[in-house]
């Protein structure tokens, strides 16, 4: 625990925000720019301490975590004086003469809880939209990823005031001890039981929260697609970060009459790809958190059913991207989001089966479609709720700053990413502003058929 309690953390930051400099743009920005320095001087720091957890490459964090991180930063530092001017609207005809206008406004005292797999990713882009929209910051990281959880709290609690922005440390006692506490805004990636956990202790406080949570994501791959390309992309997306990542597809419907080219060139690209448990010497391939995972990755393995790979060494967390076939809805792999390496593929005969089953189970995340049939294209996107995601591609619309990203249902509440982030952590006031020179008389006593017809009229209801 930190030297101060949660407590006297919280309302410290409450006194900060009630003194309004951080609803100032200037002060926002210059905080954005302080956070863009200490990273960019820190990233020796950050890179070694996420090899100590995943063995993830330099190619690896800076292409999977701090390149989005920058871009966020970059574009919230040249954006957010646009952002955050009130923004003109229409007034109706009965509030004549006047004029109206939404005025963004930061929420308070902000809480992120950071997930361990993308730890930097995904515990300082939230910071950055929080930061942006003007809000103070309490940032717990996971705390699976040890090294990299001392790395964020070593640079940011050695940089930044923390009445404005301070990182707690620590696991399930710390977290149960935040939450016990009023935020006005909490902010949490993770799984979808604690994501419940967190939602329910928001709702004593009637916190506003956003949920990104996961699920099981489909490819759906065609019989008219660009096989290679399709093959490529979609391996590149599941064995990324060994498959721990929450937009991985998580499982490929594959039209029966492509099943075998598709397998083929899967277990092909694999293999030209490198994926080894020498990630160590060729940074292409990253270890399981911990044992844990480990171990229930295994036991979603039935030998019976693997088509390459099903490899893995234990002690050294590594496990080899593997294929399952002749996989149905009733196997153990298909009860859960893997958030591993395991990719299992189905087959189908008409689009119309798979559409069916993908809305049996809660919505996804993500979806992804590989196919150059407009018909099926049109009719997925139409047909299924899902989060986010990719028509001949899978993962990258996460990169795409322009896109809010979320989930669905049970895959997540509210988006971020550029103005979404900032909206998401903003109040708009809506505000009428009423000229003086001039009033009718409709709304007034005495109340009248007359005035009632008028008002109807300037309603459009008559």
């Amino acid at each position: 625990m930190e030297d101060k309690s949660v407590k006297t953390i919280i309302d410290m930051q409450r006194n900060f925000f009630n003194s309004n400099k951080t609803k100032h743009v200037p002060f926002r920005i210059k905080q954005l720019k302080k956070f863009y320095t200490i990273l960019k001087d820190n990233e020796a720091l950050l890179m070694q301490a996420i090899h100590d957890d995943f063995k993830k490459s330099e190619f690896d964090t800076f292409t999977n975590e701090l390149a989005l991180l920058y871009s966020d930063l970059k574009e919230a530092i040249h954006k957010v004086n646009k952002w955050a001017k009130p923004k003109k609207v229409k007034t109706n005809l009965i509030n004549f003469p006047a004029k109206s206008y939404v005025v963004p406004e930061p929420l308070g005292v902000s809480l992120i809880i950071g997930a361990w797999n993308y730890p930097y990713q995904l515990s300082f882009v939230p910071v950055v939209a929080s930061m942006a929209a003007g809000n103070t910051i309490v940032l717990k990281p996971s705390e699976l990823p040890i090294n990299t959880s001392h790395a964020m709290a070593k640079i940011i609690n050695s940089n930044f005031d923390p009445n404005y922005f301070k990182v707690i440390e620590g696991g399930i006692s710390e977290t149960t001890a935040l939450l016990e506490e009023k935020f006005d805004k909490i902010f949490f990636t993770g799984s979808v039981p604690v994501g419940k956990i967190i939602y329910n202790a928001a709702a004593k406080h009637l916190t506003p929260v956003t949920l990104e949570l996961g699920g099981k994501s489909p490819a759906i791959v065609t019989e008219n697609c660009n096989l290679k390309m399709t093959v490529k992309r979609l391996m590149w997306a599941k064995f990324l970060n060994a498959g721990q990542t929450c937009i991985a597809p998580d499982y490929a419907f594959v039209h029966h009459s492509i099943k075998d080219s598709f397998l083929a060139l899967a277990k092909q690209e694999i293999k030209a790809s490198q994926f080894s448990f020498s990630s160590a010497t060729n940074g292409n391939y990253v270890q399981i958190i911990n044992t844990k995972n480990m171990e229930r990755l295994i036991n979603l393995l039935d030998s019976a059913n693997i088509y390459c790979g099903g490899k893995y060494q234990i002690e050294e967390r590594y496990f080899e991207p593997t294929i399952l076939t002749d996989i149905t809805f009733d196997h153990k792999v298909m009860s859960e989001e893997i958030f591993g390496p395991i990719l299992p593929v189905l087959t189908y005969d008409n689009i119309d089966t798979v559409i069916s089953e993908i809305k049996k189970r809660p919505k996804p995340l993500a979806c992804y479609v590989f196919t150059n049939n407009n018909q099926i294209k049109s009719k997925v996107l139409r047909e299924i709720s899902f989060g986010g995601g990719g028509i001949n591609d899978a993962v990258m619309h996460i990169t795409n700053s322009n896109m809010a990203f979320g989930g669905v249902g049970e895959s997540g509440i509210g988006a971020y990413h550029g103005e979404a982030g900032f909206i998401v952590f903003s109040h708009y006031k809506s505000i009428l502003e009423k000229a003086m020179w001039f009033e009718p008389n409709l709304k007034y006593h005495p109340h009248t058929s007359t005035k009632l017809k008028w008002i109807k009229m300037m309603l459009g209801l008559y």
